[in-house]
């Protein structure tokens, strides 16, 4: 009976965890985008299901629907910058992990530590400095134009572009910690078999280094797909207006918006297509496991 019960006990403490922080915030969330939107915020009864049919249409002056396809393209395009973020990650993750991993073990603390020093600035400041450096005053700009390169600033800020080098620069750790895991217990005498049997560099890194990589790289990529869906902070200093993402929606229904059904509705869509999203890749995962 004790050697049974023994198992629950070790994981109840993380099953707390999982209920109290995820489990509940979820319940609520659920229960909020099937009520009615308060005219001045918030919500009440009755139960409604208007949060979610105000994602795909928009209701006329008569009150009748009809089709907008205005958060599809929002989603759309959170979708997209978040997946070229964790491709952008990946490709430069992967030579700096494995720049770190291939160091003498007496480094590899100090290099670690460098990768990680964004984390001890807070986020907010991180990203300001991108705004100091991609304004039309700023010190990108200005070396241009004092290169003679250009004539008049380049329009670096408020744009896709611009969210995507901050969603990069932000969780680019995320990718770069996994690869190094994953590449850490990599046996250097595989390297220098390879190389016995005539392999070059690229060889080697390609059938060696690379297979090997890739469990990291999709943890990595799990990592940083899933927290820039939702980020709302870069797109809203770096891509201003033009480039919302659905971060930047969920929060302007929270606040602006006065529509807490229609965001809890987007919050609980985005979650639950994540959480989907991450079950289909441990099965993958799982699955290539298997011998």
């Amino acid at each position: 009976m004790t050697q049974r019960a023994s198992p629950l006990l070790l994981t109840s403490p993380a099953l707390a965890v999982i209920g109290v922080f995820m489990l509940v915030p979820l319940g609520y969330g659920l229960a909020y985008s099937l009520l009615t939107a308060s005219p001045y915020g918030g919500a009440e009864l009755p139960l409604s299901t208007e949060g979610y049919v105000q994602i795909l249409f928009q209701r006329d002056f008569d009150d009748s629907l009809y089709f907008s396809p205005t958060y599809l393209l929002i989603l759309l395009r959170s979708i997209v910058l978040a997946g070229l973020t964790s491709v952008i990650s990946a490709a430069l993750g992967l030579p700096v992990a494995w720049f770190i991993a291939s160091r003498p073990a007496r480094w590899q603390g100090a290099l670690l530590f460098v990768v990680t020093l964004p984390f001890w600035v807070n986020s907010l400041v991180r990203t300001y400095c991108w705004v100091l450096l991609l304004r039309d005053q700023g010190l990108i700009n200005m070396a241009l134009q004092g290169a003679g390169l250009t004539h008049e600033p380049l329009p670096l800020m408020y744009n896709d572009g611009a969210t995507l080098v901050g969603l990069v620069y932000n969780f680019l750790p995320f990718m770069v910690l996994p690869i190094y895991a994953a590449l850490e217990r990599l046996d250097p005498r595989l390297i220098e078999a390879a190389h016995d049997l005539y392999a070059t560099r690229r060889r080697a890194f390609l059938r060696i280094v690379l297979p090997l990589a890739v469990p990291g790289m999709r943890a990595g990529a799990l990592m940083v797909f899933a927290p820039a869906l939702g980020y709302f902070l870069v797109p809203d200093l770096l891509g201003g207006g033009r480039s919302l993402m659905i971060g930047n929606l969920i929060q302007s229904a929270f606040t602006s918006g006065r529509n807490w059904p229609f965001g809890a509705a987007l919050s609980t869509l985005v979650t639950a297509g994540v959480l989907v999203f991450l079950v289909i890749a441990a099965r993958r995962g799982r699955v290539e496991a298997t011998p």
